[in-house]
C-alpha cells in the first residue's frame, strides 16, 4: 500500500476575473481528490461547482469502500469498488445539476469540467469530464495521463492550444455525462498533477517538467511558477492545480 506523502492545492480567480469558478479538494480521510473548472459566469459557474462538490463528496463517502453498496448508475468489474463509487457519485451529481438547470433559461445554466481521483491500496482511479488535464511525473519523465475532452483533440497542431480548450463534455448541460475512467498503479516517488486549463493550456510539457524539477522550491512555489508563466503568456482564466506526491 502506498501513502500520500505530501500535497499542495492552489485555486484562484486568475489575473483578471473577480469570481473563481474553479475549485480543488484534497480529502485525506477518504483519499479523494477533485478539481473543477466551472462555466456559466459569475454566480452561476461557482454555484454549480459548489453543488457538484457537495454531491460527489456526500455520495462517495457514503458508499466508497463498501462492497455491499448499491450502484444506481454504473458498475464495471474492471474497476475497484472505490472506482465504481466514484463514477456513480459523478453521475448522481450530474443528474441533480441537470435537473436543476432544466428549470432555468439557457443563460442561467451552470456546469463544470472535472477530474476526480480516488486511492485504494496502490491504485489511483481517475474519472474525468471536460477540459481538465492530469499528469504523472515518474523517474524524471512527465506524461499526460488524463486528456482533456475538448476541441484540442480535433487538431494535430499544438500551437496556441488555449484557443481550443472548449470542453466537449461536462457536468450539468449535456443529456449524458461522458466520463473517461482509468486506473493507475502508484509507486513510491510518483507525483500526480491535476490542472484546469487556466494553468496548463499555455505551457508545454517540457516547461511544466522543468518547473517540477526545480529542487530548491516546494510544491506550492512550483504551482505559483506555473501560474505566473501562464499569466505571462496571456491567461485570462481561473487557475487550479493539485500536486499529489507519493
Amino acid at each position: 500500500m502506498v501513502k500520500l506523502k505530501s500535497y499542495s492545492v492552489h485555486t484562484n480567480q486568475g489575473p483578471y476575473l473577480q469570481i473563481n469558478e474553479d475549485d480543488a479538494v484534497v480529502d485525506l480521510k477518504n483519499k479523494l481528490y477533485l478539481i473543477f473548472d466551472g462555466f456559466g459566469g459569475s454566480n452561476i459557474g461557482d454555484k454549480a461547482v459548489a453543488q457538484l462538490k457537495e454531491s460527489i463528496l456526500k455520495f462517495y463517502t457514503k458508499i466508497g469502500g463498501d462492497p455491499d453498496s448499491t450502484f444506481p448508475f454504473y458498475y464495471s468489474h474492471k474497476y475497484l469498488i472505490e472506482g465504481n463509487a466514484l463514477v456513480n457519485s459523478m453521475h448522481l451529481a450530474h443528474a441533480n445539476l441537470k435537473k436543476e438547470n432544466q428549470q432555468k433559461d439557457l443563460s442561467s445554466r451552470g456546469g463544470a469540467s472535472c477530474i476526480a481521483a480516488s486511492l485504494a491500496d496502490s491504485i489511483l482511479t481517475f474519472a474525468s469530464t471536460g477540459n481538465c488535464c492530469g499528469y504523472i511525473f515518474r523517474r524524471g519523465v512527465l506524461k499526460r495521463i488524463v486528456h482533456p475532452d475538448s476541441l484540442e483533440a480535433l487538431s494535430e497542431d499544438s500551437y496556441e492550444i488555449q484557443f481550443r480548450t472548449t470542453p466537449m463534455s461536462g457536468f450539468g448541460l449535456f443529456d449524458d455525462l461522458h466520463l473517461n475512467v482509468l486506473e493507475h498503479k502508484v509507486i513510491p516517488g510518483d507525483l500526480f498533477v491535476l490542472m484546469t486549463d487556466g494553468a496548463y493550456s499555455r505551457l508545454s510539457n517540457d516547461e511544466i517538467k522543468h518547473i517540477i524539477e526545480v529542487a530548491d522550491t516546494n510544491d506550492g512555489t512550483k504551482i505559483d511558477k506555473i501560474n505566473e508563466l501562464a499569466n505571462q503568456r496571456g491567461n485570462l482564466d481561473n487557475q487550479s492545480t493539485i500536486f499529489l506526491q507519493f
